[in-house]
């Protein structure tokens, strides 16, 4: 009874390794298992070894590997104190971008906020910490050194010309992830109000990907130089990109650093006046000249407008629960740019500097006026 069981065994075995070794079913060709051991074995279509790249791929890799030397994260730390006084240190993160090589970086303002301490990584991992060795709140600018020599220092670029369309890249550390590059377009060019407070003006909208981190970061166009400085982002109440970011233009970056050059500090030119903007309705209820332009609510003393001769209101008033104040000049052209609002004073002043000698058109109760007027520095509460 064994004997049998071995030699079934012995033949079931047999068989199967002449079936699948040595057999090509030409017995049985009709049959399903001859007619799939006769099929064509699989073939697999592999791609070339050396992948071929678009023009615009071929650019933007290009871009990358030039531009990210220049890019470092900056991180800082403060204590702060809870409900029971006890010490809790708090930090945060943003990105920059490396201005000399000899360690000048530029980051936001609002990254190193009430920092005491401050470190830069650059590409290459190498941490420094940081001196803070200018900060412009208003607008949102802060220039480091670092103890650090032969950097990459980025190449600036000027963002008078930019246009709606244009491909750009941004380039920082969304969430901690160094080195990320995001690419979209100029999706318009407009003035925005950063939620601490300064306006910037001419703010680059991009729809290029901006998250937490990427504060600082250099906006590339598509030679790899920088045109702004990514600062700020439309979430719709989500701590992350919607599609909406605006970068400050690097022609305001570079007037910062001119005036920081030249005198040591920002130097921001202004009329020295407090203002209201006027519209055709208030025109209409206030009974003045024109419907549109800036009044003067009032003039800081030893400003700019107080030596020109401007006059601000006597005769106070309320728009809705505001307090204005009534009778003073309206400013309605600079050097015959027309102006509707504080924000083109804003855009006017950008384009100079302290000391600058401008040409104010305005109406005195129904009487046209120009005057020359010499740009003072600004005070906080004035524009």
């Amino acid at each position: 009874m064994k004997i049998r069981s071995v030699i079934l065994i012995v033949l079931l075995v047999g068989a199967f390794v002449y079936l699948t070794s040595y057999s090509d079913f030409r017995g049985l060709p009709s049959s399903p298992l001859a007619k799939l051991w006769r099929e064509s074995p699989m073939r697999l279509t592999e791609a070339d070894a050396q992948p071929a790249y678009t023009q615009e791929e071929v650019n933007r890799i290009a871009v990358y590997k030039r531009t990210l030397p220049s890019v470092v994260n900056v991180t800082s730390s403060a204590l702060a104190f809870d409900f029971f006084y006890g010490v809790v240190p708090q930090s945060g993160q943003g990105s920059g971008f490396v201005l000399t090589k000899d360690g000048r970086i530029i980051t936001n303002y609002h990254v190193i906020q009430n920092a005491q301490n401050v470190e830069v990584t650059t590409s290459d991992k190498r941490t420094y910490k940081a001196q803070i060795i200018l900060q412009d709140k208003a607008h949102d600018l802060a220039l480091l050194q670092i103890n650090a020599k032969n950097l990459t220092p980025s190449i600036l670029s000027e963002s008078s010309d930019l246009q709606v369309g244009q491909n750009v890249y941004a380039i920082g550390n969304p969430f901690g992830l160094n080195g990320t590059m995001t690419t979209g377009i100029i999706s318009s060019i407009r003035s925005v109000q950063e939620p601490q407070g300064p306006t910037i003006d001419k703010a680059l909208q991009t729809d290029a990907a901006i998250n937490p981190g990427n504060s600082g970061g250099p906006l590339l166009n598509s030679r790899g130089e920088v045109i702004g400085m990514n600062t700020l982002i439309a979430t719709g109440g989500a701590e992350q990109n919607s599609g909406i970011g605006f970068a400050i233009p690097i022609d305001t970056i570079k007037a910062v650093l001119s005036d920081y050059s030249k005198y040591g500090r920002v130097r921001r030119p202004s009329l020295g006046i407090a203002s209201l903007a006027i519209g055709p309705d208030l025109a209409e209820q206030i009974g003045l000249p024109a419907d549109y332009g800036v009044l003067v609510q009032k003039v800081i003393p030893g400003g700019a407008a107080e030596h020109a001769g401007l006059k601000g209101g006597t005769q106070q008033a309320y728009l809705g629960n505001t307090p204005i104040y009534l009778g003073g000049d309206l400013i309605v052209a600079i050097d015959n740019d027309r102006v509707t609002n504080p924000q083109d004073i804003s855009e006017i002043m950008d384009r100079h500097q302290a000391g600058d000698s401008v040409t104010v058109t305005f109406f005195r109760g129904s009487r046209k006026m120009t005057t020359k007027l010499t740009l003072g520095e600004a005070h906080s509460v004035s524009v």
